[in-house]
């Protein structure tokens, strides 16, 4: 039986997340978004859906499930997804030790394994060889294509979950029970806001209290590689082990930051971490770094491209290193390290946001828990 109609706000990953949990859970949905298509973060990303980023609990158990919908849909549409898991390189004692750490940490509840060099070159040919102590290896990761899986999963939406959608129609503001275009105004009887970094327009004043903010990422492309080669699992190095909250409880991580701020204090400033990950084209994609603010230039810096691709070339060996694109994308995030929020500012109408860089990773899984609270 029915529940009723449902608006959400927003074609990103996060409205398609809350879309799909409310139809499953008998609304019915209709998705309004302001542009052609979803431009925004969630087409500007590695594609990889990252449990191993989260940590235990309500976050990696959401990610889990997160993981799970993305193959099931992607499957079911037809769409490139890869559950080849991640890898993460340890070519110094102290990144070793934190590897060894997280390994103890994590082998009794995670699909996980601590890899000697050999083990490393068989799971990946693309690793660097020379140095290299140990890996750490998870195999909860898949990889999407986000520019491919963002596009196509509104009509596969449409054609399972009878999910309607509306296209370049910027809604400006909303009320309980009314969602206010320019030109027209929707009823409903629940509304889910999912507007991104795009947050001045509607209850501004819940993301300034909130101190919600802007984070630049910026990423490249390899070129597809030749003969239909795979690099195997998405590929870390070491300062990927400072960036995610589920790492942090390695006892000597802060050994190794220390390390990271002597030695290499630029990655520190600018937020870099170097990861690669391959789409079904055989493209690699690179990155990244973060910035923080609440106004963002709108072109890239060459040199943090430049310290990208150099840090890249300690961990990682490809067969073409054709750079084909750069670009930069820009999501919300809370600055009080939060993960996310789900706030009701009136009656029937909530804001789903602030997930920051784990979108892809998140938004099926929580929306999912979230919706059944409704």
């Amino acid at each position: 039986m029915s529940k009723g109609n449902a608006i959400v706000v927003g074609a990103g990953i996060a409205g398609l997340a809350m879309s799909r949990a409310l139809s499953v859970n008998g609304y019915k949905v209709t998705v309004i978004e302001r542009n052609h298509s979803a431009v925004g973060a969630s087409i500007r990303n590695f594609g990889m859906v990252w449990p191993v980023g989260q940590p235990s609990g309500e976050l990696y158990e959401a990610a889990r499930r997160s993981a799970e919908i993305w193959k099931e849909s992607c499957n079911e549409a037809r769409i490139f997804n890869d559950p080849v898991g991640s890898l993460h390189l340890a070519y110094h004692p102290d990144e070793a030790r934190v590897l060894e750490e997280l390994y103890e940490l994590y082998k009794n509840e995670r699909p996980v394994d601590l890899l000697t060099p050999a083990q490393v070159s068989a799971k990946s040919d693309a690793v660097a060889g020379a140095g290299l102590r140990s890996g750490f290896y998870s195999g909860d990761e898949v990889i999407v294509d986000p520019r491919q899986a963002i596009s196509a999963l509104p009509s596969y939406f449409t054609e399972r979950y009878g999910i309607d959608f509306i296209w370049n129609k910027a809604v400006v503001a909303v009320e309980a029970g009314i969602v206010h275009t320019a030109d027209n105004k929707y009823s409903a009887d629940l509304v889910v806001v999912c507007s991104g970094v795009e947050f001045e327009t509607m209850f501004p004043e819940i993301f300034t209290a909130r101190s919600a903010v802007k984070c630049k990422l910026q990423m490249l492309r390899y070129a597809a590689q030749p003969d239909n080669w795979r690099i195997g699992p998405a590929l870390c190095g070491g300062l990927s082990l400072i960036h995610y909250h589920s790492f942090k409880a390695a006892a000597s991580l802060g050994v190794l930051k220390k390390r990271y701020e002597e030695e290499m204090p630029e990655y520190l400033q600018w937020g870099i971490h170097v990861m690669v990950s391959q789409n079904g084209k055989g493209e690699l994609t690179i990155g990244d770094s973060h910035e923080y603010g609440g106004t963002h230039d709108p072109f890239d810096k060459q040199f943090i491209n430049e310290l990208i691709l150099k840090y890249l070339g300690q961990f990682a060996r490809f067969r073409k290193n054709e750079l084909t694109e750069t670009w930069n994308g820009v999501y919300a995030k809370l600055a009080d390290g939060s993960p996310y929020f789900f706030i009701s500012p009136v009656k029937g109408v909530y804001l789903f946001n602030g997930l920051g860089g784990a979108g892809m990773t998140l938004s099926f899984g929580l929306a999912e828990k979230l919706v059944r609270s409704f």
